[in-house]
């Protein structure tokens, strides 16, 4: 059993396009801790979905703090089927500005106890979606003269 779940999720409008990420942070009974959105800039979905869960294993560690991530076990849930058989070393990164960012992932990964990569449907993984389609609405509308 987990102690933390984070629904994680990141998308571009185009590919690459005006890009979002959003995550749900969640404790081992589902009782909300945080849910973020945030526009990125321009860049493509699977850029966004790294940064998406690089950004969510960070704040959850700030969250907690140092001493009680190390003793946590966290379960990632995300629609993108790529980013996770990535993270769990299923498929090999063949987009070098992944690179990077599966990088600040493994690190991550050493900041807690155990982490557990999930591929759900999207239908599971509607919270973070909406996250990321609420941050780039919100873009989309600033600065525009009606």
């Amino acid at each position: 059993m987990s102690d933390f779940i984070i629904y994680t999720d990141g998308g571009s409008r185009g590919n690459p396009g005006p890009a979002a990420i959003g995550f749900v942070i969640q404790d081992s009974k589902e009782r909300l801790l945080k849910e973020h959105g945030e526009v990125i800039g321009e860049t493509t979905n699977n850029v966004a979905e790294y940064k998406a869960l690089v950004a969510a294993l960070k704040k959850l560690k700030a969250l907690i703090g140092s001493d009680k991530a190390e003793n946590s076990v966290v379960e990632v849930r995300a629609d993108s089927e790529l980013l996770m058989k990535q993270v769990r070393g299923e498929y090999k990164i063949k987009e070098e500005t992944l690179i990077p960012l599966f990088i600040e992932i493994w690190n991550s990964k050493q900041d807690f106890k155990d982490i557990v990569f999930v591929h759900v449907p999207r239908e599971q993984n509607k919270k973070a979606d909406h996250m990321v389609n609420a941050a780039l609405d919100e873009e989309d509308t600033q600065g525009k003269f009606f």
